[in-house]
């Protein structure tokens, strides 16, 4: 069974971590990629763009963007798992488990900006992983 019910809940948490990470001094170095990354969900189905430029951090949701400069395509369970420091992007990619379509060496750069943002979202989700099914 997902972790996440529907799209909004992908939304509020997934969503929501780079919502926070715009709010902490991690924002502005993960701006400073330069990048519009699309991220394109499975079960439930969804998807948002991170638009990432100066020193904004900028979360579309439900938002697709053709033109983006990365795109990810991966389990929602997937992004659960790598927000709570649980999961490794790069291996996951070269075992095709997250596929990419762009410069992953662009996501890979942002990889290790996101650490700090860990316990942040162990945080948030605390709540539903102890809430009854």
């Amino acid at each position: 069974m997902p972790f996440f019910k529907d799209a909004d809940d992908v939304y509020k948490y997934l969503g929501g971590v780079f919502q926070k990470a715009a709010e902490t001094e991690v924002g502005p170095k993960m701006a400073a990629a330069d990048i519009d990354l699309t991220i394109y969900y499975t079960d439930p189905e969804s998807v948002m763009t991170i638009t990432m430029h100066g020193e904004n951090i900028e979360v579309h949701i439900g938002e697709e963007r053709e033109d983006a400069d990365v795109k990810l395509f991966m389990p929602a369970d997937i992004g659960d798992k790598y927000w709570r420091g649980e999961y490794n992007l790069a291996v996951g990619l070269a075992k095709g488990h997250v596929k990419a379509k762009g410069p992953v060496n662009k996501i890979l750069k942002l990889v290790p900006l996101t650490k700090p943002l860990f316990p942040m979202y162990r945080e948030r989700v605390a709540e539903k992983d102890n809430a009854p099914v």
